[in-house]
């Protein structure tokens, strides 16, 4: 197997987003909160102003979010962002982009999670979310996610770790293709770099001939409705 040369580098995925201002349970603006099981996750905030609230083995914790803050998580951290006033983000995902590829379980109730049925009819919105679909389904799932959130912020770490197995089980049969997405993006693009340093270690700078640049001038698509808000995605060769 090569590695994709028009990948981005480390074989990661970006979307730009527009965090939802719409108003969720518990009177906050924003989107929906999830946790990814095998991606790390990070944002450069381009426009706005908010936060990330995170629960984790850490504990729970809100971190601002300004013009040209940078935060990233690895995964198992349950995030949510509040929007408090034109937040935009800059996502960067691992994994080509896995985590909008499937890598995300919602933070629903517990008996929606351990219904794989439940589960699917609660996440799984109309026309899977495109451009011009019923916004109002997403908020739907967003508010049931939140409700869900709560009740985990405030029920200690037993609940968490629930959470976390039941979020397992709901993956497993994926992770086949994750894998083999894994395997054609960033486990390719770090064994490129050993190749080049073992290339160059032996005097041979050849591969330093297959320069050039790759350009992706716009979006791929505006304004799917993602988990966190409007996302402007750029759809990648290797992703």
């Amino acid at each position: 197997m090569t590695v994709e040369r028009d990948q981005m580098p480390g074989a990661v995925g970006i979307s730009r987003l527009s965090v939802y201002d719409s108003v969720a349970p518990d009177g906050l603006l924003g989107g929906t909160p999830h946790m990814h099981l095998t991606c790390s996750e990070g944002y450069v905030v381009a426009a706005g102003e908010g936060l990330v609230q995170t629960l984790s083995g850490a504990g729970y914790r809100e971190t601002p979010l300004r013009t040209g803050t940078v935060a990233w998580f690895p995964p198992g951290t349950i995030h949510r962002l509040v929007n408090q006033g034109g937040l935009q983000i800059v996502v960067v995902m691992q994994n080509s982009g896995l985590p909008e590829a499937g890598d995300a379980v919602l933070t629903f109730p517990p008996d929606v999670l351990e219904d794989p049925a439940a589960y699917a009819a609660a996440a799984t919105l109309p026309e899977g979310g495109v451009p011009g679909s019923d916004i109002t389904a997403a908020f739907r799932r967003r508010d049931l996610a939140v409700t869900g959130f709560l009740a985990l912020r405030e029920s200690g770490p037993d609940a968490l770790q629930a959470f976390q197995a039941a979020a397992a089980r709901l993956i497993a049969p994926k992770l086949p293709a994750w894998r083999e997405r894994w395997e054609r993006g960033a486990l390719q693009a770090a064994l490129e770099t050993g190749r080049q340093i073992d290339a160059l270690a032996a005097g041979d700078a050849s591969h330093l001939g297959r320069g050039g640049i790759n350009v992706l001038p716009a979006p791929s698509e505006h304004g799917r409705h993602g988990m966190c808000g409007l996302l402007d995605t750029y759809h990648v060769q290797a992703a």
